[in-house]
Order: structure tokens, then sequence, then C-alpha cells
């Protein structure tokens, strides 16, 4: 498979479980690890639900992954979210040791980039964003378009 197809296929498999999240009505954020092109962890935003402001997708796919390998360290596997993560979360994501970072869309109000320099805090990690750019941001723009109506 080449790479173009594989970051879209992955990717594809995140919406998958951002979608989830949009069903359940939490912000529709999905997230999938994988390890020699295989899916090890995966998750979607569940804070409501579990009401634990942790309850994020990256950390769950993280966690996930983590169990899947028996260790807490995620060398060699890419993380595929589709919204730029947060700062809690990009935390996770660097003492966890992800090698590569694709990110769907980026977040202008709480992603880590409005905070962060990614060459200053992790500069081995590889990271691209705009991966499945328009589908993610028309998930997330559709979720909050209907909570705005419902109010």
């Amino acid at each position: 498979m080449e790479i173009l197809d594989l970051k879209e296929s992955m990717m594809r498999k995140a919406i998958i479980e951002a979608e989830k999240a949009f069903e359940q009505e939490e912000v529709p954020i999905g997230c999938i690890i994988i390890h020699n092109n295989k899916i090890i962890g995966k998750g979607y935003n569940q804070t409501e639900l579990m009401q634990d402001v942790t309850a994020h997708a990256e950390i769950l796919a993280i966690t996930a992954a983590s169990l899947n390998l028996n260790s807490k360290y995620l060398n060699d596997c890419d993380m595929y979210v589709t919204v730029e993560p947060c700062v809690m979360c990009l935390g996770a994501i660097k003492h966890s040791r992800i090698s590569k970072l694709f990110i769907g869309t980026l977040e202008p109000k709480t992603g880590y980039s409005r905070f962060i320099n990614m060459a200053d805090f992790h500069p081995e990690m590889i990271v691209e964003s705009g991966t499945l750019q328009a589908e993610c941001k028309h998930l997330m723009q559709s979720f909050f378009q209907e909570k705005r109506n419902k109010s």
C-alpha cells in the first residue's frame, strides 16, 4: 500500500471513531494508533459519557495501544487523530514516544499549536497535518452547528 493510501485509509478509520463520538453527542474527535500498519489502539472522545475530562480520543487510544503492546512506550507507532490534540494530549503523546502524528484538521482555539511550537517541544516526532482535512473539519463544524440549533 502506498504511503498516501495508507494515510488516507488510517485517517478514515479515525473518522469512524469520531463519528461514534458524534452519535453520542460528544465532541467528534477520533484517534487510532498503528504499529507495523496494524491498528493497535483506537478511541473517541468520551468525556461526557465517563464524566472524565481526560477521556479524550488520544488518551483512550494510547491506553489501548499500551495494553496491546504491554508497554508504556509506543516507539515506532503512528497516531492518526481527526483534530489537532490539546496540550494535555500532546503531553501524553510525547511521553508515550509516538513516532509520527498525523492530524486531520487544526484546532485554533484549543489545539497545541496555539500554545507550543512542536519543533521545540518534541523535535524527534514527525508531525503532519491536513490528511482528509475537509472531512475532519466538516464533522466538527456539523457537530457544533447542531449544538447551536438545539439551543
